[in-house]
């Protein structure tokens, strides 16, 4: 078989089925041109002649459709056996017509060196030397039978004698050229598995890709790309695309129209997109590249990334500095407040039980004790959330941690009638590293506020659930780590939801939308989860809240052991 080669001027050179349609002509051609010539009254010497004439003209006719019928119709494989079968009835035939036109004197013998020619292209160097020693035994024995010649003959010699010239030449191209589609295919090859290989990076980036042409005509865009949009983008190849983007991100277009108008690049770049299902923020980048080949010009690709996670996380970031800093000073404050706060209810008491006092100062000393108790507890709040701290790490299982506290928040006095709190944990224990204390109440707060949260008749859903690596966030603030694997625990309510004004700012302390709170549940949750190398995160709609916490399997050792 021969190689396949992908120049398209070699390939239809050495193309077995193109040379063998040409076979076809010139076998049908013989054939058809004897069969005319004694329906016509063609005159033979002997009745045997003519007898050849007609029964190589039908045998050609009927070798060229069966032939035909199996390469053609049945697009059956061209093996050897088979491209010997032709040239082996061709060197026949044309022995025939040579023989009946004036043996090696006739100017049909030229037709050898075109089967020898064809058989030297399409056969290996063994099959050539056949073909062209049949083609020589062939035209030898011919010229032998023929009255007519003799073997002296220089003319006979000088034609076998290019019969091997020709074989020999064309052999000599056929290897070159074999050679040449070998080195070829290996190329297309590496080619087609090198754009397969980027095909499938592209394909599979979390990264939005688009080109466009210097008229603004989308050449390229890859899945991601269209997710991100909101738009099948496939559809749009060889269209105008930059007045469809800008409908759904106007940076975007902005930054590929400054590209290929202006030669500007784009780096680092945010903007917005929107369409019907959300609106997140994105990174752009633009880069501008030359388009090789006869139509030249430049195309400009847009690479860009949704920033949401980003953005969320770097919050969570600025979140947790401003909490430390806030119970820096919260404790600071609470020391210094709750001594004197102390020595003020101490002497309170004492001149309230002076019996010298009337009743107006029996009143007011009590007031002064209640007031003072109250800033007691919120000093004491104060210095509880400015002592979170993990003090003891050991394995937990955190499914116990949140069965036990759904069932102590489905007990406290604010849970309103009909209320149901559910707790879904897997069969088998979900074990991690921490403080069993500290994550106890971090869960607690997080049920406590769905169960105040929610209507009468309403749920609660308490669920923990393992990880797995697609799950996981792709970008963590520093000293997050979840290369030990992790678990998520959601609380979830069907209350009215959090405002979007207070959603923001709702771990940050004193911030509450709970008539009496002290603001510093969630906050105190919040550095409970990070002081585990975890993270917290809230959804909220109308249709209720969602708080999500993340937390690793494994907590880092740094070697410091306990801290108050």
């Amino acid at each position: 078989m021969i190689a396949p080669v992908y120049d398209p001027r070699i390939r239809a050179l050495r193309d077995p089925r193109t040379l063998l349609r040409w076979g076809f002509v010139m076998r049908l051609s013989l054939g058809g041109a004897m069969v005319v010539a004694v329906m016509a009254g063609w005159r033979v010497a002997a009745e045997t002649e003519l007898t050849i004439a007609m029964t190589a003209g039908v045998a050609a006719a009927l070798m060229s459709a069966g032939s035909a019928w199996w390469s053609e119709l049945l697009r059956r494989p061209i093996t050897a056996t088979f491209l010997y079968a032709q040239a082996a009835f061709d060197l026949l035939l044309i022995t025939a017509v040579v023989h009946l036109t004036g043996g090696p004197n006739s100017p049909f013998a030229a037709l050898f060196i075109l089967v020898i020619a064809s058989g030297s292209l399409l056969l290996p160097v063994r099959g050539s030397l056949l073909v062209t020693t049949l083609a020589v035994v062939l035209h030898l024995g011919g010229a032998t039978l023929h009255t007519d010649t003799r073997l002296e003959d220089p003319t006979i010699w000088l034609q076998l004698g290019v019969f091997v010239l020709t074989a020999i030449g064309v052999g000599i191209i056929s290897t070159r050229l074999r050679e040449a589609g070998a080195g070829q295919e290996r190329l297309m090859v590496e080619l087609e598995r090198a754009r397969l290989q980027a095909a499938d990076v592209l394909q599979n980036i979390r990264s939005g890709i688009l080109t466009v042409d210097e008229g603004g005509v989308l050449r390229f865009a890859n899945p991601t790309a269209s997710l991100l949009l909101g738009m099948d983008l496939e559809e749009q190849i060889g269209r105008p695309v930059l007045e469809l983007i800008r409908g759904s991100s106007p940076a975007l277009a902005r930054a590929l129209a400054r590209a290929i108008e202006l030669g500007l690049r784009t780096t680092r770049a945010e903007g917005m997109v929107r369409h019907d299902t959300r609106t997140f923020p994105v990174g752009v980048t633009t880069t501008l590249s030359e388009v090789a080949g006869p139509d030249g010009g430049v195309v400009a690709t847009a690479i860009f990334q949704d920033l949401s996670d980003s953005k969320r996380l770097e919050a969570l970031q600025i979140r947790a500095q401003r909490l430390e800093a806030v119970a820096a000073l919260s404790a600071s404050l609470a020391h210094e407040i709750k001594n004197p706060l102390a020595s003020i209810r101490s002497a309170t008491e004492q001149l309230a039980r002076m019996a010298n006092g009337g009743e107006d100062e029996q009143v007011l000393a009590g007031l002064i004790t209640r007031e003072s108790d109250r800033l007691a507890r919120l000093l004491s709040e104060f210095l509880d959330f400015a002592r979170v701290r993990v003090t003891r790490v050991k394995e937990v299982d955190l499914s116990s941690v949140a069965r036990g506290a759904a069932q102590l928040a489905a007990a406290h006095p604010d849970r309103k009638a009909r209320l149901e709190v559910h707790c879904a944990t897997p069969g088998s224990p979900v074990v991690i590293e921490g403080d069993e204390d500290l994550l106890h109440r971090a869960v607690f707060n997080l049920a406590l506020n769905a169960v105040q949260a929610s209507p009468e008749g309403g749920s609660v859903r308490v669920e923990v659930s393992s990880l797995t690596a697609e799950e996981l966030p792709h970008a963590v603030p520093g000293g997050v780590d979840f290369e030990s694997g992790a678990v998520a625990l959601r609380v979830s309510d069907d209350g009215p939801g959090i405002a979007a004004e207070v959603r923001d700012r709702l771990f940050e302390p004193f911030i509450t939308t709970k008539q009496g709170g002290t603001g510093l549940g969630l906050p105190v949750v919040h550095r409970a989860i990070e002081a585990h190398r975890g993270l917290v995160f809230v959804d909220s709609d109308a249709r209720g809240t969602r708080f999500t916490v993340l937390l690793p399997h494994r907590q880092p050792d740094t070697g410091s052991g306990d801290t108050e």
